[in-house]
């Protein structure tokens, strides 16, 4: 039974992002804020993927099982989530993965803006390879995965999602869009899925 999450957002998301404040929110209702983390990710993918091990092993310390982790990825932050769950043996649950993140985001470089804030920020071209650094070759142990993807996603090809989480626990969304702009349907099963207890339901 896992008994934290950390989150992880997407490329020029935030911890403020829809999907987060909802799963923080749950955690809250729960008493379990104390379990909830998600940090702000750096934009070099060697810097996020470092904070995110850091968060993730205090997490850890002291559970009797790696899988008393759950770390929930959305996007690039299921690519990262991914690596995470390959490295330290906890359950992990992807919304709408980045399954090959080098090659989406190598036509990325340059400056952006973040969602939330309208901050600038520049993806530079080493940022590819470090992301290449931290791909994951294969799903092992493919129990402690859950995939949930839409088929309405207008970013990335959810059937590139579907075969990289072959065996893995899958709840296709049939529409829907990259963001799972409806996910407060989808959050109970993945909280059920992570902290293994029948969730809150959101009003």
């Amino acid at each position: 039974m896992s008994s934290s999450i950390l989150y992880l957002h997407g490329f020029r998301s935030s911890p403020t992002s829809f999907k987060a404040r909802l799963m923080a929110d749950a955690m809250a209702e729960r008493g379990l804020a104390g379990a909830w983390a998600c940090p702000q990710l750096p934009a070099s993918p060697r810097q996020a993927i470092d904070l995110a091990m850091d968060i993730a092993r205090r997490q850890l310390e002291g559970a009797p099982d790696p899988r008393a982790l759950t770390v929930i990825g959305s996007s690039l932050g299921g690519f990262y989530a991914t690596w995470l769950a390959e490295q330290l043996g906890c359950q992990a649950v992807l919304l709408n993965p980045a399954v090959q993140a080098p090659r989406d985001l190598a036509t990325q470089v340059g400056e952006h803006r973040m969602y939330h804030s309208d901050e600038p920020f520049v993806f530079l071209p080493e940022y590819v390879d470090e992301l290449t650094a931290i791909h994951a070759p294969a799903i092992t142990r493919p129990e402690r995965y859950f995939l949930v993807a839409a088929t309405g996603d207008e970013v990335l090809d959810w059937r590139e999602m579907r075969d990289r989480y072959a065996g893995c626990r899958q709840r296709i969304v049939q529409g829907s869009d990259h963001g799972l702009s409806d996910f407060a349907r989808w959050m109970p099963e993945v909280l059920e899925f992570a902290l293994g207890a029948e969730p809150v339901r959101p009003q």
